[in-house]
């Protein structure tokens, strides 16, 4: 019998000040059985960074065809394809061709180092990718705000990033690589 998706609900309230973009957002994620929450915890801050009123999570890990997350417009055209984690470098050349613009959050620390020393020369070549690097203490602390149920903030100002809840607060490091 195969396992099923774990539901986690999340109200998320987005204040980014760079984007001016103010607005709360009730999510529900599927946690694939073999995904981590430090995995599922950088998507949903890909979704706090990249918020719009039709960006929505896709299959994830269930499949390959599409985005963890995406916004289309109202023709369906993939406007924004969103990808976390270290996909092989052929997925990111398929998604560059369907989306104007693809975006990576990496993590794993020095496998993500290692990944992208291996991937540079294949990747520079996607003009519409950008690809950022999350520090491995900052995803560990945002593993530790996973719940069932979540009420979190993220605050986004002068490149800082801020998620919190009601216990604590959690300043994410991230790096542009590409």
């Amino acid at each position: 019998m195969a396992l099923k998706s774990t539901v986690y609900k999340a109200n998320l309230q987005i204040a980014d000040m760079e984007r001016h973009y103010y607005q709360d957002h009730a999510l529900t994620l599927a946690r694939h059985p073999s995904e981590t929450d430090e995995r599922m915890m950088v998507r949903l801050l890909a979704f706090a960074l990249q918020a719009h009123e039709r960006l929505a999570f896709g299959q994830g890990l269930s499949a390959d065809d599409e985005a963890d997350i995406w916004r289309t417009d109202l023709t369906g055209r993939i406007e924004q394809w969103i990808d976390v984690g270290l996909p092989d470098e052929r997925l990111l050349r398929k998604a560059s061709s369907r989306a104007d613009e693809v975006l990576l959050y990496a993590y794993g620390g020095r496998t993500a180092e290692m990944w992208f020393e291996q991937n540079r020369k294949e990747l520079a070549r996607l003009k519409n990718l950008a690809i950022y690097n999350l520090a491995p203490e900052s995803t560990q602390a945002l593993a530790a705000l996973a719940q069932r149920t979540m009420d979190l903030q993220c605050t986004i100002q002068d490149g800082q990033v801020w998620l919190s809840n009601a216990d604590g607060s959690v300043e994410v490091s991230l790096e542009r690589w590409q």
